[in-house]
């Protein structure tokens, strides 16, 4: 039975999980804060992604009201993360991450590749709003990676399937190139997240100085679309 005593311990404690930011908000429904943003060190926001993966993994997800989360951050956001994925309907960030409103950025584009828009929208997302990571998400059976690799032409997607050949010509592959060989396609795709990590910080001197500084990690990751299961890359 919900007694007045006990209602106010839970109100105690959703008020120190405000303010002891982010790690511990993450076992709550509170929404995350500036100030709890701003107690985040960089490798601890990547932790707080990892551990959202084991929650989606294992089934224990977490399960908060969401328009309480709207109203919450409705006067601002301090998200801690930023995402750059592709738009394949299997990989929604914030799902697989078991994340909620206000918790990260998320960009998506057709084979998670890096341009000046994505890059300028990441210096937004850190320099002028404090997100301590950006991970590059990639996933398995990709089909703009499968597109690249066959050197697929289709109206603009000609040019978005351009921006991941490169990555594919890294590799030194012998034979014609070909969708059908699926460990090519997995590891362009792999190559394909380590050219965007590396873009950021050789296209941004803010993305670079932050890292530098280090207020800010990047990192890479590949999604497996089979069991939800992210692998981590540098």
């Amino acid at each position: 039975m919900l007694t007045r005593r006990n209602t106010l311990k839970a109100a105690l404690a959703a008020s120190s999980t405000m303010l002891a930011g982010p790690a511990l908000a993450q076992q709550t429904c509170a929404v995350q804060t500036v100030q709890g943003q701003g107690q985040l060190k960089p490798e601890e926001a990547l932790a707080l992604l990892r551990e959202g993966n084991k929650r989606f993994l294992s089934g224990q997800t977490m399960h908060c009201d969401l328009l309480r989360q709207v109203r919450d951050t409705s006067s601002g956001q301090a998200p801690f993360a930023a995402v750059v994925g592709c738009i394949d309907s299997r990989v929604p960030p914030e799902l697989v991450f078991d994340q909620r409103i206000g918790d990260i950025f998320a960009a998506r584009i057709a084979g998670n590749y890096v341009n000046d828009d994505i890059i300028g929208s990441l210096e937004f997302a850190t320099q002028i709003t404090g997100a301590k990571a950006i991970v590059i998400l990639g996933h398995s059976e990709c089909g703009a990676i499968k597109g690249a690799v066959d050197d697929a032409k289709l109206g603009l997607l000609t040019g978005v399937l351009a921006q991941i050949r490169p990555s594919l010509a890294k590799l030194n592959y012998q034979g014609v190139p070909s969708s059908k060989d699926k460990e090519l396609v997995q590891r362009v795709a792999e190559q394909n997240v380590r050219d965007a990590m590396a873009r950021l910080t050789a296209r941004s001197e803010i993305l670079a100085r932050r890292v530098q500084d280090g207020q800010l990690k990047i990192a890479g990751a590949m999604h497996d679309v089979q069991t939800g299961r992210i692998s981590w890359i540098g």
